[in-house]
């Protein structure tokens, strides 16, 4: 997907028309503030209060450089008022309109208003801006994961098994979730636990069905059976443990498995990085075999490909990037792309052994001499172990306020498994994923079985 950038010149511009913008505060907005400004250590509720300030002032520059007027604005003055606090997690609306313009100084003034769910308002501004006079136009890759959602609108809700949401972020996910038409939830739990974890966040549930189950374990099992007939088309962790509801999956009884391992795929948007990229395997195999390895990298291209990746570069990783005999990854990241172009893995591009710099800066595979076709462009990162693939998730996401969103790959239907500290965000996103794997599954069953020489 493309994302086109237009502006607005000084004569296309009149009074009343305006520019919205919606966006969640995360936790990790506030850690980026709390960095940049040294409020490190401070009362998390002060410093939650303080960040929302210029959170929404950056939320009124963002709508004012990309939007209205766009590409070539220069902002000359702003005067701000901050009025009420935001939670972590909470969706605002932020808003400019045109109230004034000065055509002897190619100038425009900006009403700014941040309102909440109900409208009232969060914050204010009013600012001056230099208009542009020349018409400019940029097309960049959509890389920010809103667009998943965008992109599943007027897609019919895909109903979806729900395991065990005995917690309210596993329940509240759920919900949110089909609040924004991505699933039709079946919940797997015990009824009663349901019903007063969901009076405590206010959420109404007579809108979705309950299946009534005693535990965790019956809860994981009975929801791999409705899969498996085809009533639920997704399978969603509630707040079970990984290795329970995994075993639901792999169970025979259930045939929810095709002929490949099981292994996640974490869609990663970095703010920094204007390129998405694929991490794979940081949730479930531990330490794969070349094989498993095939099997991984083959469920990374599908993936890419579900989402719109029509021939996704793969970077096998490792420390360095030659063969080294005492480095076992670099012989297994040369095995693996040698099996590639004897397309024993198909679908995409896949070169190794790489290290992390080669594989997403080009720059930096010129100054070491490395000439690859992936170098540079790697839309897929294959890591050694889980430990590498979860340490680079979880520093992207903890660390670089990056975006994710996982699935697991490898089933006949799509599993959204997310981690207990995964954000709201995430799990929407990662069920927006899923929604998109079946749909693209279902209008093309054959990508699930790629054509390879085994």
């Amino acid at each position: 997907m493309t994302r086109v950038f237009e502006n607005k010149i000084l004569d296309e511009i009149r009074v009343g028309e305006s520019a919205s913008i919606q966006q969640c505060l995360t936790q990790g907005d506030v850690r980026v503030w709390s960095a940049l400004t040294g409020n490190l250590g401070l009362d998390e509720d002060l410093v939650q209060a303080r960040a929302m300030t210029s959170w929404a002032t950056s939320l009124f520059a963002s709508l004012i450089s990309s939007t209205l007027p766009g590409l070539g604005s220069v902002l000359h003055t702003a005067n701000a008022r901050y009025h009420r606090p935001v939670q972590v997690g909470q969706t605002v609306k932020a808003t400019v309109t045109v109230k004034e313009i000065r055509r002897e100084r190619s100038m425009i003034v900006l009403d700014c208003r941040c309102t909440d769910a109900s409208g009232a308002l969060i914050a204010e501004a009013r600012v001056e801006v230099g208009a542009p006079t020349t018409k400019m136009r940029r097309e960049l890759p959509e890389h920010r994961l809103e667009e998943l959602v965008e992109r599943c609108r007027g897609l019919k809700p895909m109903p979806t098994a729900v395991v065990h949401p005995c917690s309210a972020e596993s329940l509240l996910g759920a919900v949110e979730a089909a609040n924004q038409g991505l699933i039709a939830p079946i919940l797997f739990g015990p009824e009663d636990e349901i019903h007063k974890i969901a009076a405590a966040q206010k959420v109404d549930l007579s809108r979705y069905r309950i299946v009534a189950t005693a535990d965790a374990e019956e809860s994981a099992g009975r929801a791999a059976a409705m899969a498996s007939t085809g009533e639920a088309q997704a399978l969603m962790k509630g707040s079970l443990h990984t290795d329970q509801f995994m075993h639901a999956i792999l169970a025979k009884e259930n045939h929810l498995r095709t002929n490949r391992l099981l292994s996640h795929c974490m869609l990663i948007s970095l703010p920094t990085y204007a390129r998405r990229v694929i991490i794979s395997d940081a949730a479930i195999n531990i330490a794969p075999d070349i094989d498993q390895k095939k099997d991984i990298i083959q469920n990374a291209i599908i993936f890419a490909r579900a989402i719109g990746i029509e021939q996704p570069k793969v970077a096998i990783l490792s420390a360095v990037e030659m063969v080294r005999t005492k480095m076992p990854s670099t012989l297994q990241a040369a095995a693996l792309a040698k099996m590639a172009d004897r397309n024993q893995i198909a679908g995409g591009i896949v070169d190794g052994p790489l290290d992390l710099d080669i594989a997403v800066d080009a720059a930096s595979a010129r100054i070491k001499g490395v000439k690859s076709p992936v170098a540079g462009l790697a839309d897929i990162l294959i890591a050694p172990n889980i430990d590498a693939a979860n340490m680079m998730y979880k520093e992207s996401s903890f660390m670089s306020a990056a975006q994710a969103a996982g699935i697991v790959m490898g089933a006949k239907v799509p599993v959204i498994l997310t981690s207990r500290s995964d954000s709201s965000e995430a799990r929407l996103f990662s069920t927006a994923l899923a929604v998109l794997m079946a749909d693209a599954t279902a209008r093309d069953p054959k990508l699930l079985h790629p054509a390879t020489s085994e």
